[in-house]
């Protein structure tokens, strides 16, 4: 996106993102606003599984106390393996009333409740991943999803793509301003948007108790990446001395 502005007014007049960190200089010359995205690709060093259980039974006292008993032993299953409880977080717990349609009586019949509870796991060895969704599974997990990938610090990363994007930005603002008959650029301006890892390699599986699992899934986390969109001013201006 490029705009030109004549006057500092109107470029102060610019709408700016309120989540942004913003550098601002009054200018006098026209202005050209720049757009740049940079990423930087890394190794992931950490994944994210969720699981979850669902009971049904006739009242919703006992689909709870089924439920608890069976998530108990999918969380201690998940200790075992050697995850922190505080990489362990309950992301939902939910009843509701069941009911299977009659074509015959062509009414609703209530057939009891169902309860369903779901974690979401971070895993920091994530080479056990596929070791940590088998062993789930034989825990009594009904609901698995993920595996999603990140970089738990992503600072060093990001400082790349900080770089990278500057750079950039200056070289395009000093051939606009080479092609416009200007002699040089000045910055007045810059904003910041974080933009979220990615991509990730999702695996889902539903149902997995229905399903023979002779041995832990394979997963591959692959690449992933972080960086960060900016938005730069600059002022076209003129050689003073000729």
């Amino acid at each position: 996106m490029i705009r030109y502005i004549a006057t500092a007014a109107a470029a102060s007049a610019l709408a700016i993102p309120a989540h942004a960190a913003v550098v601002e200089i009054e200018s006098e010359g026209p202005v050209i606003e720049l757009s740049i995205f940079e990423s930087v690709t890394a190794e992931p060093d950490m994944a994210t599984i969720s699981a979850g259980v669902s009971t049904s039974a006739p009242t919703a006292v006992e689909a709870m106390r089924l439920n608890s008993v069976q998530m108990r032993q999918v969380i201690d299953q998940i200790k075992a393996q050697g995850v922190d409880e505080k990489d362990i977080q309950t992301t939902g717990i939910n009843l509701n009333a069941r009911y299977d349609y009659n074509r015959g009586t062509q009414q609703n019949e209530f057939r009891g409740y169902q309860v369903s509870n779901r974690v979401s796991v971070k895993l920091r060895e994530i080479e056990a991943t596929g070791q940590v969704l088998d062993a789930l599974v034989s825990a009594g997990a009904t609901d698995l999803s993920g595996p999603s990938f990140s970089i738990e610090d992503d600072e060093t990363a990001k400082d790349q793509a900080r770089g990278r994007a500057v750079e950039r930005a200056q070289q395009r603002a000093t051939a606009y301003a080479e092609m416009l008959g200007f002699d040089e650029v000045r910055v007045l301006e810059i904003s910041e948007a974080i933009r979220s890892s990615g991509p990730v390699m999702q695996v889902a599986m539903r149902s997995a108790a229905e399903s023979d699992m002779a041995a832990a899934p394979p997963v591959q986390p692959g690449m992933v990446s972080t960086g960060v969109s900016i938005t730069i001013k600059f002022e076209l201006l003129e050689d003073e001395e000729e």
